[in-house]
Formats: C-alpha cells, structure tokens, sequence
C-alpha cells in the first residue's frame, strides 16, 4: 500500500510504452517512514482527503499538459483505494482524457462509511465524469465485490456515461500484484493489455 515499489514500477512499465508519467505521493503529508506505515497513519485519519488527492491529480494533469514533448492528452489510472481515486478525480476534474479504475474499492460507500475526509461516495459523483472509463475487476474480489461493480455500473448506464468493464473469474483484490499471493498472470496480462489499448486508442494524437 502506498507510495511503493509496486506502483514505481507500474510508472516504469508505462514509460516504457511511450507514455510520459507521473507517480504522485499522495501520501506524503502524513510523514516519513516506510510505506506501510505511513500508508497506515493515512488510514488512522479517516484516509487520504478527497480534495488533496484531487489537487494533487490536478497540479500533475497541468505539469503534463505544459511539457512540450507531450500531446496534451493526460490519462489517470489507480488501484485499490487509487481506483476509487481514479473516478472520483475522472468525475470532479475536467481535463482528464481517460480513466483506469482497477478494482476501486469504496467507490460504493454507505452512510456509515462517510468521513470528513471522503464527505461523498464516488458513485453519487456519476453524473460529472467527463472521461471514458475502462474498469478491471475481479470476480473474488469483496471490496468491491461484485455485487457493489454491479451498482456501479448501473450508475454509469443510467447517466449515458461511455464505459467497459471487464470482469475476471479466478481473480481477487489485487491480481496484478506481482510481489504479492493476490497475483493471477493469466488475468492480469490481460487486463494490462486491455488498459494499454484503451490508453493508445484515447490518448494518442488525431
């Protein structure tokens, strides 16, 4: 969890296609140490704040767009926590070009959930996506579990949004996760194909 190797290397492997990209600490306010532990202070405090995360993802869209050997088309792209992220950025930001979601847990939230840190479910922020989704699931997953992809697909249907999901059996919470028990290499070669398609198709020039 975290700002971590896993995720460095997710941004290396993006570089490597011919993206340029930014990998932003939105953990950095709550201290140093390793990224457990600062990812767990993070939790401590009611998580991440929405609004901190939407600057953050705002202030990289602006570098990116302004560098001189991009094409001003900027993608975003999240796991876990960062699908929900992800949306809620791709829902509240204009500006973005595509949208990633990897099994964004939380995207569904009950009364009880809400915090002042995270005051809305990205759900209910439907209505303001402004980008096409792609969205990876797996079918082990619980958070979010299948049912709650359900709603929010629901959601993307009933607002006329331009999505896909892609559902994989055999698969939990974190199968691209290679360092990790949770990773499936069949499911998640895959999905990373489908991501670095949808990527290409909306992001390059013309």
């Amino acid at each position: 969890p975290g700002w971590d190797e896993l995720y460095r290397e997710f941004a290396r492997r993006f570089a490597h296609q011919g993206f340029v990209v930014i990998c932003p600490d939105l953990f950095a306010r709550f201290g140093q140490g390793s990224p457990d532990d600062i990812a767990s202070a993070a939790r401590g405090e009611g998580g991440v704040s929405d609004d901190s995360v939407l600057g953050d993802c705002e202030a990289a869209r602006d570098y990116l767009k302004a560098l001189p050997y991009t094409n001003g088309k900027v993608g975003i792209i999240g796991s876990c926590s960062g699908g929900r992220h992800t949306f809620m950025v791709a829902c509240r930001a204009d500006g973005f070009d595509a949208a990633v979601e990897l099994w964004g847990g939380r995207v569904v939230m009950g009364a009880d959930d809400l915090s002042p840190a995270q005051p809305k479910a990205p759900i209910d922020m439907t209505d303001g996506l402004s980008a096409p989704l792609l969205g990876i699931f797996g079918n082990d997953d619980q958070s979010p579990s299948p049912e709650q992809v359900n709603q929010h697909e629901e959601a993307l249907k009933a607002a006329g949004k331009n999505y896909e999901f892609h559902r994989y059996d055999g698969a939990g919470h974190g199968f691209w996760y290679y360092d990790r028990p949770a990773y499936r290499p069949e499911q998640a070669m895959d999905s990373w194909g489908k991501t670095l398609a949808f990527f290409g198709e909306n992001l390059s020039e013309g």
